[in-house]
């Protein structure tokens, strides 16, 4: 018989803030971009929350950078910038959300648009069972190609990465959870029997109250 399972959004929602700016600040104090790139970060960040941006064109640009970088560096680099500034930043809602869901023996599952090497480290640092986030493709020398894996995690691509995960797994979406603040996040609250709307966008709120989803604010 098939179980449910409680998916994740990480930024906003696991966390109190999107870490994809965290990150570019740290790379700007790194030296690993320029003032210009975190000013676009910035910029990218506040049209994300109002659900505004162009998801594909910026990830482009922004994995772009990354062209010809060691993946295994990259992926080091976030596990130490990881333990750092986010891995304490988990909120206490969240944690007892987690906690419940284990209880009741459910798989828990970080769902972001975030990348591979975050995903990764969250899930090892909160003891989740599994994630499903951006993957980015790497040479004969296991470097970076500047590109990701499509669909992308986010919006109706996280559809389409939940439905084969709990196809693999012999989970009943129509019984999962699905916990979010996000807009852009619509398709996969529609997908799950068990929508949770925390500490959500403004556009996210209007639909929640219209259609009676829970709102929680952590």
């Amino acid at each position: 018989m098939s179980k449910p399972a409680a998916f994740f959004d990480l930024d906003r929602t696991l966390i109190d803030v999107n870490s994809a700016l965290l990150w570019a600040h740290h790379e700007r104090a790194q030296g690993n971009v320029s003032s210009w790139q975190l000013a676009q970060a910035t910029f990218w960040t506040a049209m994300y929350h109002l659900s505004l941006i162009d998801m594909e064109r910026a990830f482009n640009e922004a994995v772009a950078y990354y062209k010809g970088e060691p993946f295994e560096t990259l992926q080091e680099r976030t596990r130490d910038w990881f333990h750092d500034e986010i891995r304490a930043r988990l909120r206490t809602g969240a944690a007892e959300a987690m906690d419940a869901h284990r209880n009741e023996g459910h798989p828990l599952v970080i769902l972001t648009n975030s990348s591979c090497f975050e995903a990764e480290v969250a899930a090892e640092s909160w003891g989740f069972d599994h994630w499903l986030a951006n993957h980015f493709p790497v040479d004969a020398q296991g470097c970076l190609l500047g590109t990701f894996a499509t669909p992308m995690c986010y919006g109706a691509g996280k559809v389409h990465h939940a439905r084969n995960w709990a196809e693999e797994h012999g989970v009943d979406l129509e019984r999962s959870y699905f916990y979010t603040d996000s807009y852009s996040d619509l398709p996969m609250l529609e997908e799950v029997g068990q929508p949770r709307i925390v500490s959500p966008d403004p556009r996210l709120r209007r639909v929640a109250r219209q259609r009676g989803w829970p709102i929680l604010n952590w």
